[in-house]
């Protein structure tokens, strides 16, 4: 059974609250977080960017668990936020981790989700033998326009999962995806920030695909939202994956562990893999975990997890990398000047 053989994640220490955000812009402070669910978001440091916040997720999973790099055969980086828009951000992750020049490599785009679509690639080419490890990472510096309703969430950080047959220490039992043409978030070639529909983004964007792949995803393997210890949904914010775990069955207590959005805001391709890194955490053997991501324009992946008795043995070191809550304390809080500069919104002549 293919299966996550070790994780890892990044989270830059520095971060905004929404109050500062809110205070340049002349809003409510207290209608946005509370509209949110999301209290401050990460800023990534003026060196950091969607390779260095990749490469550090990817270390943090080899401490974990210290693979042979020899035989990692893929590194997939999913992201909006490559650093260059021809060339690719997966090849450099590779050698600064040392894998082999023998690999496959690739950057993903699929707004939100392109990181599990990497997590779904390397499930196929280890189970068809083709590899023994595949790596697959989803990391942001996402982008919102200064003042635009995106700037209060979107926030930086990544996850990296290897994934293979070697002892995982949860086994993916089964991925599903529902995907349709529903363009509710674009960023053209050339423009720095995106834009979004309004209410496109909810009921025909999120809920609608994020319903279809887990609905499928019971169906398929014949399982209710109580069969599940946990649960993690994309999280823009903190409201729409409490309302559509709520509309699938799925309860708060279920959802808790993952919902790391209202302290770190919205990583986009690392939203769900982080939520799902959180879960697992504190996971025991045996927990199933069920998780949909989001992708606008638009599509989602789901899949059942089952953590087996290797998150406990010693092949795998849980407490070698920082996890999810160690990166999220003792955050540096910054104004809205050097978070602006740190997102590269001004720039020194």
């Amino acid at each position: 059974m293919v299966g996550i053989v070790t994780y890892g994640v990044y989270i830059p220490r520095y971060r905004i609250r929404i109050e500062e955000i809110a205070r340049v812009w002349g809003a409510n402070a207290g209608d946005i977080s509370g509209g949110l669910g999301v209290r401050e978001k990460s800023v990534p440091d003026v060196d950091e960017d969607t390779i260095t916040i990749s490469v550090e997720a990817a270390r943090n999973a080899l401490a974990r668990r210290p693979i042979d790099v020899e035989a990692l055969g893929a590194v997939y980086v999913g992201s909006e936020s490559h650093p260059y828009a021809v060339k690719p951000t997966a090849c450099t992750v590779g050698e600064a981790i040392g894998a082999t020049p023998h690999m496959t490599a690739a950057d993903y785009e699929f707004a939100c989700k392109a990181g599990t679509a990497g997590v779904q690639t390397c499930m196929g080419l280890v189970q068809s033998g083709m590899m023994r490890y595949g790596m697959a990472i989803g990391a942001d510096v996402a982008q919102g326009a200064p003042g635009d309703a995106l700037e209060y969430t979107a926030a930086a950080g990544g996850a990296a999962f290897i994934l293979g047959t070697d002892d995982p220490i949860a086994e993916i039992n089964h991925t599903c995806s529902f995907t349709t043409d529903t363009p509710d978030f674009w960023r053209r070639e050339g423009q720095a920030f995106p834009r979004h529909g309004g209410r496109f983004t909810g009921e025909p964007g999120y809920f609608k695909h994020v319903q279809g792949a887990a609905l499928q995803m019971l169906e398929d393997v014949g399982t209710k939202p109580s069969d599940y210890a946990f649960a993690v949904f994309h999280q823009p914010n903190a409201k729409f994956p409490q309302r559509v775990a709520g509309m699938l069955g799925f309860s708060m207590e279920q959802i808790k562990p993952g919902l790391v959005v209202p302290r770190l805001g919205n990583t986009y391709s690392g939203s769900s893999l982080i939520g799902l890194a959180a879960t697992l955490d504190i996971a025991e053997p045996g927990d199933r975990i069920f998780v949909t991501s989001f992708g606008s324009g638009a599509g989602s992946d789901a899949f059942d997890i089952e953590v087996t008795d290797a998150i406990r043995s010693g092949v795998f070191a849980r407490e070698a990398a920082p996890s999810v809550e160690q990166l999220l304390a003792n955050p540096v809080y910054v104004d809205y000047a050097k978070y602006a500069r740190h997102k590269g919104k001004i720039v020194m002549q």
